[in-house]
């Protein structure tokens, strides 16, 4: 198994999310919501699936559904019609609406700001958790995507062999003062920049700073 490079030191963590904040100083998820219900079902329906794409489909539908009574009276067939255009749809409703059960029941109708909570939910992992952690509740919560993935090993910033390992990467090596936002400019930065399959090393702000060796030009 090979090595882990070793992540970038701390003055060079400071200077790449300086920079990250001069060009984006209040990052937020793409995926539109209106409270913590919303944001937690979007997340939920976003796996496998684009943000843009699920916008489409909840937009109809979070103007009908704000609370997870809204999302029961609205029932599984009528919420499958608005998200069969997202991929695994028919499991996600049913996902959706079991989770809405269960925070009718258990939790008076509110979002937990637990961890542990949100991920007993039906569909709901430890990235859909933390994303409403930190978008919702403003706790520092890491959640890794391809993105932040690819991105964390690609720049060394926080290199890891699966995305449990980046996640305590950013937490151990990224200065206190942006882990906010981390992943929030790491999603963007891999988005729109850092690449899959053609970096745009040229538009990179933080080219000089990233040891990735197969720069495009």
């Amino acid at each position: 198994m090979a090595r882990l490079p070793k992540p970038l030191p701390y003055a060079q963590q400071v200077a790449i999310f300086s920079r990250l904040r001069d060009a984006e100083p209040s990052p937020v998820t793409e995926l539109q919501h209106g409270n913590a219900f919303q944001l937690l079902v979007a997340v939920a329906l976003s796996a496998q699936a684009t943000d843009a794409g699920v916008n489409r489909a909840t937009k109809s539908l979070f103007e009908q559904v704000q609370t997870p009574q809204q999302m029961l009276e609205l029932g599984e067939e009528g919420l499958t019609e608005h998200v069969k255009t997202i991929g695994l749809f028919r499991q996600k409703a049913k996902n959706v609406m079991k989770l809405s059960r269960i925070l009718t029941e258990d939790y008076d109708g509110e979002v937990p700001d637990s961890r542990a909570a949100l991920m007993s939910l039906p569909g709901v992992g430890r990235k859909t958790a933390n994303v409403v952690l930190n978008c919702i509740f403003h706790f520092p919560a890491q959640a890794v995507d391809t993105h932040i993935f690819r991105v964390g090993n690609r720049t060394h910033i926080a290199p890891g062999r699966d995305v449990e390992e980046v996640e305590r990467a950013i937490e151990d090596n990224v200065p206190a003062q942006f882990q906010q936002n981390a992943h929030h400019w790491l999603i963007l930065h891999g988005r729109y920049v850092c690449q899959a399959r053609r970096p745009r090393c040229t538009i990179c702000p933080i080219e000089d700073l990233c040891p990735y060796e197969e720069k495009t030009v």
